[in-house]
């Protein structure tokens, strides 16, 4: 017979799969400390990744003394067999090496197997392991048997680490795993217990919030440097930081777009994702919003603000409705980028003036922070990546420091 500690577990684990307020911090103890938003399935992976290893080293922002990590089949057309999956900590942003003596096997109700439905998420049992704020975590996963597509996030700006001969999740040595991948794979989230955070924040966006062009395994994203900001204040202000962008993402059309002359996944269009990159965030409390320009940059281009605006209200909405503050970020620089014009820039100007309308809860004025003075409407020098979109290091530092993080929480 299951113990009345086990149906108390299980009934938290129902309320945390809701969404609801009861998923916040400091009433479950569980706050979301890394994300990634599935973006699409692997092309050409319609076997999957039988007999794979793979090794995903992801980037903490809130520490704490557990973790529970979650694992995705939501591009996938049958089911995923997880025949093994650890965590361990990571000797550093380079390696598939793991800490001497912090393997642990992830079990899934008890088990160490779990077989994940088409279009399905699982979220492992918690392991008890003490992490520091913003420490390095490797995500270890075989699959035995095909399984369809791969659920993955793309651009991940960070090199992970698989191989192809069979299960090496539990070792702790990095050799097995030779290859190299710029994508994470299956994991989309690590929660840590950290009872004393006051949340976690989610940067919802498209390439900017990915990071494109910021310094690979450096984590040099904005919503990375924001994360620095948060770490440094006084325990009891800390929030876990995730991030939720996905390279080509628009708020009102799915698929995929030219990126820097490659073809990129897009994901879902932002509102048919805000639920599952968002809101049910365990611990979440604040987004942060930065989305629109790809509506009006790439084809076909949205040359009337008003269904951008519409979508943004919807966001706000539909986060209020959760209890989420909602932060929103005025739309970057682009002058200079090969399809601007002054169609397109009037559009920006008025969606931002919608941001800046008292909207939204607050407003991080990226626009602000990133453009010349000497020309308003083209990024300035040092904050771009040279292709006048997307935003350099400093670039993303600037942005970073342009949130207000006293509008941050509850």
């Amino acid at each position: 017979m299951p113990s009345r500690l086990a149906a108390l577990t299980a009934a938290a684990l129902l309320l945390l799969g809701t969404g609801t307020a009861a998923s916040a911090g400091p009433q479950t103890g569980w706050v979301a400390s890394w994300g990634a938003s599935p973006a699409s399935g692997v092309p050409n992976t319609d076997n999957g990744y039988p007999n794979h290893s793979i090794r995903n080293v992801v980037h903490l922002s809130l520490g704490g003394t557990a973790v529970r990590v979650h694992l995705s089949n939501a591009f996938g057309r049958s089911p995923l067999v997880i025949g093994a999956a650890t965590v361990a900590l990571g000797r550093g942003s380079t390696s598939a090496d793991a800490v001497s003596g912090t393997v642990s096997e992830l079990t899934f109700g008890r088990e160490p197997s779990i077989t994940i439905p088409a279009g399905a998420e699982a979220v492992s049992d918690p392991v008890q392991m003490r992490v520091p704020d913003e420490a390095d975590l490797l995500v270890t996963t075989f699959v035995p048997t095909p399984s369809g597509p791969v659920t993955y996030h793309p651009a991940a700006q960070q090199t992970s680490f698989y191989a192809t001969d069979g299960d090496h999740t539990a070792e702790e040595s990095g050799a097995a795993f030779s290859l190299a991948t710029s994508a994470w794979h299956y994991v989309t989230g690590v929660d840590v217990r950290a009872p004393a955070a006051r949340g976690a924040v989610v940067a919802l966006g498209d390439s900017i919030t990915d990071g494109i062009h910021s310094t690979p395994n450096a984590n040099r994203r904005w919503p990375d440097f924001l994360a620095d900001r948060i770490m440094a204040q006084p325990a009891g202000r800390r929030m876990g930081v995730l991030n939720a962008g996905i390279s080509a993402n628009r708020l009102l059309l799915d698929g995929g777009g030219p990126l820097g002359g490659s073809a990129v996944s897009a994901g879902v269009n932002a509102l048919a994702r805000l639920d599952r990159d968002v809101l049910s965030r365990p611990g979440a409390t604040t987004v942060i919003v930065l989305l629109g320009i790809n509506d009006i940059q790439q084809t076909p281009h949205r040359t009337d603000p008003a269904p951008i605006v519409a979508a943004l209200r919807q966001i706000i909405e539909q986060a209020h409705a959760r209890d989420f503050t909602v932060v929103g970020g005025t739309l970057t620089p682009f002058k200079g980028w090969r399809v601007h014009n002054e169609t397109l820039e009037s559009v920006r100007q008025s969606v931002n003036a919608f941001i800046r309308s008292g909207a939204f809860d607050a407003v991080a004025d990226f626009d602000a922070a990133l453009a010349d003075p000497a020309d308003p409407l083209r990024m300035w020098p040092s904050y771009d990546s040279g292709d006048h979109l997307h935003p350099s290091d400093a670039g993303y530092e600037a942005m970073a420091n342009a949130v207000p993080l006293a509008a941050l929480g509850h």
